[in-house]
């Protein structure tokens, strides 16, 4: 009934549990705490596995009611200790089912709904539900579409997928074009997105694939400079230190000047080929104005295959000195502070001097998030305009 495969092999306490061994009397947070503190101890490099063995132990013969506060202590696990945390919950539950009580539906199930518990333990946990009882976590999931954890989102996400290809198997095109409208606001994963944006437009319908994503298409560049032997990622050049729209600038072979680059690609993707032709051994910045209704923290999400820098109304994010990788979409994501207003956002694309034609792409992508993944728009773009 439970074939989640465990991560790491425990046959000694796993045989004790299946021969009977009876369940210890942990009652309480307080009781859990020593075994709990020992686990999450555990360094990703897997310091401290001795001890967390030893710690099992007490864990895995807990009453299943008890189980939520193991998840619970997921909030503060890398991954080594939740592997060990999720073998001891797993080893709960089995041993629970074979003994024939009932399962704890309630506690499990006031866990998965309260959504401020961490997303990877409340999955967990409508797992156990899921294979105890599928009808229930399946009418669970159908009130889950804007659920916080990212992985029942998808899967409750997932479901309507379904339902509106079914609606479209019994040439029911009005109900599923309805369900996939519905869907695309609801969808955060790009897979699924770019799945419910095909299907939409084999209906007729039209669909804004860039807007929907929230990707930013009004940019303003200025290059090229020069980044011959690499020395462009770590240069400071002028529009580093300060942004002047009207400037002239020394550039790789001459002044050059901010001009208007409008990004028109269906991933997104801002080229800098366009305005500059094809180039090597060079840099060049982008420029754009973010307008935001109120002060929140956000996620900048960048994919490029090129070498690159990310600063938010000056403060400097995050840079990666690589070339000519896969690019996907939200490659890097970058924390970052919007300010009431106008913010500004630059990059700083970097192209190397291989020659090769795979290696001619000079380019970026960029949107702006928040931490599920949902499109924060410019209060510019909403309004129609720049965006």
């Amino acid at each position: 009934m439970f074939n989640r495969p465990i991560y790491f092999h425990a046959p000694c306490f796993l045989l004790a549990a299946w021969m009977g061994c009876g369940e210890l009397s942990l009652k309480s947070e307080v009781d859990f705490a020593e075994p709990l503190r020992v686990i999450n101890s555990v360094s990703r490099e897997g310091q401290g596995n001795a001890e967390a063995f030893v710690a099992m132990q007490t864990l895995v013969f807990a009453d299943a009611k008890s189980i939520p506060i193991i998840l619970a202590a997921m909030a503060s696990s890398n991954e080594v200790a939740l592997n060990w945390l999720r073998a001891a919950v797993e080893t709960i539950a089995q041993r629970h089912v074979a003994s024939g009580k009932p399962f704890p539906f309630v506690e499990l199930g006031k866990f998965v709904l309260e959504t401020s518990n961490p997303p990877r333990a409340r999955r967990l946990a409508f797992e156990l539900i899921s294979k105890v009882d599928p009808l229930t976590s399946d009418r669970l999931l159908t009130g889950m579409v804007n659920d916080p954890s990212p992985e029942l989102r998808r899967e409750a996400v997932q479901k309507l997928i379904q339902q509106a290809n079914l609606s479209l198997s019994e040439s029911n095109k009005v109900g599923a074009t309805l369900l996939f409208q519905q869907l695309l606001s609801l969808a955060r994963d790009v897979d699924q997105v770019d799945g419910i944006a095909k299907s939409l437009r084999n209906l007729g319908q039209v669909v804004d694939l860039p807007f929907t994503l929230g990707f930013l298409t009004q940019w303003k560049v200025a290059g090229p400079f020069d980044s011959i032997g690499g020395k462009g990622f770590a240069a400071v050049y002028p529009p580093e230190a300060q942004v002047d729209l009207a400037a002239d600038y020394d550039g790789k072979t001459g002044k050059v000047r901010w001009q208007r680059l409008l990004n028109t690609e269906e991933d997104g993707s801002v080229s800098m080929n366009k305005p500059y032709t094809p180039l090597k051994g060079v840099a060049a910045y982008a420029y754009s104005e973010f307008y935001s209704e109120n002060a929140r923290v956000v996620d900048l999400r960048l994919g490029s295959k090129n070498a690159f820098k990310v600063w938010l109304n000056g403060q400097f994010l995050f840079g990666q000195e690589e070339y000519h990788r896969n690019k996907a979409i939200d490659q890097y994501r970058m924390t970052g502070q919007l300010k009431s207003g106008r913010n500004i956002i630059l990059v700083k694309v970097c192209q190397n001097e291989q020659t090769e034609d795979w290696a001619t792409e000079w380019d970026f992508q960029l949107r702006v998030c928040d931490a599920l993944g949902t499109p924060i728009r410019s209060v510019a773009a909403a309004s129609g305009g720049d965006r």
